[in-house]
């Protein structure tokens, strides 16, 4: 199968570009042609959706809830594609369902046609195959939805625990910066009119100052660079396996980040499994659906045994990478033949404990980071005026 650029206009007249997968260009050509298309051209093209933008969830969201309603209402999938395609106001979004709802006029299922694209989360994929396979779309769709609605009404819940603290380390860095490159500075000049000589301390703040005004734009262009460079790292294998590993080895927040992960596993494999999909791609879904690389490889290798016949509690145990109470009840879950409902459970559970944990933490963050800010510009202002109590006192002493 190769890739092609189809170029076609279609019943009333719109032209439009699309990629698909076909054996041959005539291939193509000939099955948009009997769909009813205009086609203008067909070009080899050498990678698919590489470039393509993720939508934001939220947009998605409301496209699934009308696309659901509309379904439920008697509108065929194709019809409905078409509507919403017309609606929606995201060019790029637009331009996606209609290469969709094109795609589903071809021949493609529509987990087919979404997948194509690019753009859009692995587990709505998976959860549309799903459905198509057990012949309940509306169903599983609407399982799908209920399961977004909670992991947004969490993430966003986790961010606005963040941002009061953000918002207080902007603060100190602002302060500190205000302070060294505008305040030192004008003491500076005084002290050199003066003559007299300076503490130790007075000298380190007044080279400090005067660094930052002469070659702080330098540094925090090196700075800048230097972060792009960490970014991009990140973003490569080794790098993002680093990171994770870093950040699950940090006291307190390490175990809410492993805890946040865990529950985020849970709540999808529960809703790809509930919509009728067998546990191994579930697994393999869930997996790849989640930010930590460590919790993630440990689900895949635990996917090697639950094929050789183990039950999951007991592959995930020999990972080593989960909380035993996870196992434990994933393990009764099993058991009692309830495994969909209990790992259900298992994510409230966890959601509820990373919310607690990181309310405490922050709780105590807040104070420290108040105290940093109080620390640093204290010792700012006495390094400022040490020197005017020095002289002061030479002045009383002379008397």
């Amino acid at each position: 199968m190769n890739e092609f650029v189809i170029r076609l206009a279609d019943e009333r007249g719109r032209v439009l570009e699309q990629t698909h997968m076909a054996a041959t260009a005539d291939e193509l050509r000939a099955r948009f042609t009997q769909a009813g298309y205009y086609v203008y051209s067909v070009k080899t093209r050498g990678n698919l959706g590489g470039n393509r933008k993720k939508v934001k969830l939220e947009t998605f969201l409301i496209f699934n809830q009308q696309f659901l309603t509309l379904i439920r209402a008697g509108l065929p999938i194709l019809g409905s594609l078409d509507l919403l395609g017309r609606r929606q106001k995201l060019p790029q979004f637009r331009a996606q369902l209609e290469d969709v709802a094109a795609r589903v006029k071809t021949g493609e299922s529509i987990s087919q046609a979404f997948e194509a694209q690019g753009g859009f989360p692995l587990v709505y994929t998976t959860t549309l195959l799903a459905g198509e396979r057990s012949g309940n779309l509306e169903e599983v769709l609407q399982r799908y939805l209920d399961f977004q609605r909670v992991s947004l009404t969490f993430r966003k819940k986790l961010k606005a625990s963040l941002i009061y603290p953000a918002l207080l380390i902007f603060m100190v860095i602002g302060l500190f910066i205000f302070l060294i490159t505008f305040v030192v500075p004008r003491f500076a000049q005084l002290y050199e009119q003066l003559g007299t000589e300076l503490p130790a301390l007075t000298v380190f703040l007044m080279d400090l100052g005067r660094n930052a005004q002469h070659y702080g734009i330098y540094f925090a262009a090196a700075l800048g660079g230097l972060g792009y460079l960490f970014y991009r790292w990140t973003k490569t294998d080794s790098g993002a396996t680093v990171i994770d590993r870093v950040r699950i080895a940090i006291p307190v927040f390490g175990d809410v980040w492993l805890k946040y992960q865990v529950g985020l596993f849970s709540r999808t494999l529960s809703t790809l499994l509930t919509g009728g999909l067998p546990l191994v791609p579930s697994l393999e879904t869930a997996a790849r659906s989640i930010d930590s690389r460590q919790v993630a490889n440990a689900i895949l290798r635990s996917v090697e045994t639950v094929r050789e016949g183990k039950g999951l509690s007991k592959s995930l145990e020999q990972t080593k990478a989960f909380p035993e109470l996870a196992i434990e009840m994933i393990e009764v879950g099993e058991s009692t033949g309830a495994l969909p409902q209990m790992l259900n459970s298992v994510a409230e559970f966890f959601e509820e404990d990373v919310q607690t944990n990181l309310t405490a933490a922050m709780s105590l963050i807040e104070p420290l980071i108040l105290v940093v800010m109080g620390v640093v510009v204290v010792t700012i202002l006495i390094a400022l005026y040490l020197p005017i109590f020095s002289l002061g006192a030479s002045g009383m002493s002379g008397h």
